[in-house]
């Protein structure tokens, strides 16, 4: 056997750090064999720990091992419901051990009041108020184990999930009828209402019209320059948000009124109002006379893969058809458009409708 003695100092260097020797860690079993040129000798057979306390020492993690029994204890107390969690995932509870009192504070509101309609920080918890804010992918780890038949599993931002209250976004509302905006809101005409309670309106109007704002905020002059119409509001559509209108099925009456930018995205926003909300909507301003009317101020716009949409009218998707083909030159931005030409446009739209 070549460098037996290499192997001998080795062994020796196993035998001395054995429990045998230092009093806690490895034990190390020997089984004697024979060799023809070094004769009989000691072999190192099996290598164990023989109980928990050997193998902690050794790696030099009793305390952790105390404190994650104690806490993985205090848990399946409070919460048996998260014993199989611990089981699966017992590095999250090593990294939560100081988190863990405010985490089960947490759960256990919510286990009790599964549906709060609060917001984070109006939680009744002794805990920081940023704690949840915080720790948002641990709570939500926890609570579709816990309040799982209350969730909205659709939704991926944790306060929709769990039912909280958030900083919702704002819809702007132009009431462009004066009578209309003094009954309702004692004259004031121009108001910026969270999504939940904008679907829930029901404003006792005729038409509504929707602008688009996708990437230019100058649009917002043409919103605010509508002029009063008897029985009319005006919506800030900001582009493909378009969706936050799905939902508010008060405007399923009404006439609805699209002018967006001619180019692929805006005819895109109008198929997507008539194919999923508002089959009846009109388009105001998205037509072959007006990009050829302002053809010069027309810029090149954003490539789009969508070659199709199905609710445009004939003439509309013969225009979005063009401008797909079109190198440049293929968007006419709502700003670009002279203001008398749009209050004419919008006017005679007005008379169209009735």
């Amino acid at each position: 056997m070549k460098d037996f003695s290499k192997i001998q100092k080795e062994i020796e260097n196993l035998r001395q750090k054995s429990k045998d020797t230092v009093g806690y860690g490895y034990q190390v079993e020997f089984i004697k064999r024979n060799d023809q040129k070094i004769g009989e000798q000691s072999f190192p057979e099996r290598i164990f720990f023989e109980a928990n306390n050997d193998y902690l020492e050794f790696i030099q993690k009793e305390k952790e091992y105390e404190k994650f029994i104690r806490v993985t204890n205090t848990i399946i107390s409070e919460i048996p419901e998260l014993k199989e969690w611990i089981i699966k995932r017992p590095q999250k509870v090593i990294d939560n051990f100081e988190k863990m009192d405010d985490l089960l504070k947490v759960c256990k509101f919510f286990i009790h009041n599964p549906k709060p309609d609060l917001y984070i920080r109006e939680l009744p918890l002794d805990i920081s108020t940023k704690f949840i804010e915080e720790n948002k992918a641990t709570i939500r780890m926890l609570l579709d184990i816990l309040v799982e038949e209350h969730i909205n599993k659709d939704e991926n931002t944790f306060e929709k999930r769990f039912n909280l209250k958030y900083d919702e976004k704002l819809i702007r509302i132009r009431i462009l009828d004066d009578q209309l905006a003094q009954k309702l809101f004692f004259g004031i005409n121009d108001l910026s209402i969270p999504h939940s309670q904008f679907v829930s309106l029901n404003i006792p109007c005729e038409k509504v019209f929707v602008l688009e704002n996708l990437t230019n905020f100058s649009n917002i002059f043409n919103f605010l320059t509508l002029p009063n119409l008897t029985d009319s509001i005006a919506i800030f559509g900001k582009g493909f948000q378009i969706g936050l209108l799905k939902n508010a099925h008060w405007l399923s009456d009404k006439q609805i009124i699209y002018w967006g930018d001619i180019d692929a995205h805006g005819f895109q926003i109008l198929s997507q109002i008539r194919g999923g909300y508002f089959p009846k909507t009109c388009s105001c301003m998205m037509d072959f006379e007006t990009f050829y009317e302002f053809e010069d101020l027309s810029i090149t716009g954003i490539d789009t893969t969508v070659t199709e949409l199905a609710h445009l009218t004939q003439d509309e998707h013969q225009l979005f058809t063009q401008l797909l083909e079109r190198n440049e030159k293929n968007r006419l931005e709502q700003e670009k458009i002279p203001h008398p030409y749009a209050m004419k446009k919008i006017i005679g739209a007005m008379r169209e409708q009735h």
